[in-house]
């Protein structure tokens, strides 16, 4: 985990070095936090079954949302233990990719 955060923490300095990579970069590590939800959510936010979808869902919403488990506020099945394994960033991160998928109609 720790070798993990030490290569994001320079993948993020690379990126400030070059504003280009650096949304490149942001865009991947978004879509790696996000893969982690894609049991229960689907892989683009699409979920089925019971599961809420979270593609289309604005990302103020999400982050609301994760950060509501991470409190304790908003109570859950496991969510509430997901969502305290993510820092403020990748919450926005992982929102901001939700954000950005097209719902199924």
């Amino acid at each position: 985990m720790k070798l993990w955060k030490t290569a994001a923490a320079m993948a993020i300095l690379a990126g400030l070095a070059s504003p280009g990579a650096g949304l490149a970069q942001d865009a991947t590590l978004a879509r790696s936090l996000a893969a982690t939800c894609a049991n229960c959510h689907g892989t683009n936010g699409n979920a089925r079954g019971d599961m809420k979808p979270l593609a289309g869902l604005p990302a103020d919403t999400i982050v609301a949302l994760l950060n509501g488990y991470k409190s304790g506020a908003v109570s859950g099945t496991i969510m509430h233990q997901i969502a305290k394994g993510y820092t403020d960033e990748q919450i926005k991160l992982i929102a901001g990719h939700f954000a950005a998928q097209q719902p199924k109609k």
